[in-house]
């Protein structure tokens, strides 16, 4: 069982389930820099926290669940579905914002993966049946999470009507320099506008993938990263 954490709740609920696990091996990715706090977790992932401290008390998770964030507008004429695996999450909530704009007739769903390993393969399946781009995005190199996902829908014949479109984004494979985690993230192209500019071209809509891109520039390491 591999787990993978998008905010410090989920941290304390996986290591619970690991806990709980005594038949096979499992693992729990523990992630780099500071949690949300209440605050941050009510307005970005839908929690119902009234104060802070966090809980000290969490039940442990069903093994190979995830969970919806957002669900997109039924009415919208196109919809775009991110599967995010890890503390990217918080990204995908923000790109939601640059890609769902008033008129433009994009709707936007947001899962959280949780597990790498077992996947949830009913949630994936009804992401792409339910949508025409599902983008996974994970903080891991080629052959990872996302490579998984699309081997569970090339086996099942799910991408074969060409209704869907996938994209997958992961860590380039390549040196990255010594930088600030956002600086990082940058470089890797796994920032808000990226994931973004990668639904807009999914839809062959290059003309907003630029302009998206154009209006949160680089945070300034290295050259920055394309979608």
């Amino acid at each position: 069982v591999i787990m993978a954490p998008a905010d410090e709740i989920e941290l304390m609920r996986m290591v619970k389930t690991a806990h709980a696990i005594d038949d096979k091996p499992s693992v729990v990715r523990y992630p780099r820099g500071n949690g949300f706090g209440a605050e941050g977790l009510n307005k970005l992932f839908g929690y119902n926290l009234k104060s802070t401290p966090l809980p000290s008390e969490v039940s442990a998770l069903p093994v190979g669940e995830g969970r919806m964030i957002r669900r997109a507008d039924p009415e919208a004429k196109t919809k775009v579905a991110i599967l995010s695996l890890g503390t990217r999450l918080c990204e995908a909530v923000r790109a939601l914002r640059m890609i769902q704009q008033e008129g433009n007739g994009i709707g936007v769903t947001i899962a959280d993966a949780r597990y790498m390993k077992p996947l949830d393969k009913e949630l994936i399946r009804s992401l792409v049946e339910e949508h025409d781009v599902l983008i996974t995005v994970e903080e891991g190199a080629v052959g990872g999470f996302g490579d998984h996902v699309n081997y569970f829908l090339t086996n099942e014949g799910l991408l074969d009507s060409g209704k869907c479109r996938l994209r997958v984004m992961v860590l380039p494979d390549q040196f990255v320099e010594a930088g600030g985690q956002k600086q990082q993230y940058d470089f890797a192209g796994l920032q808000a506008k990226h994931i973004a500019a990668t639904a807009f071209r999914a839809l062959d809509r290059q003309g907003e993938a630029l302009e998206v891109l154009a209006a949160a520039p680089a945070v300034g390491m290295g050259k920055p990263s394309v979608a």
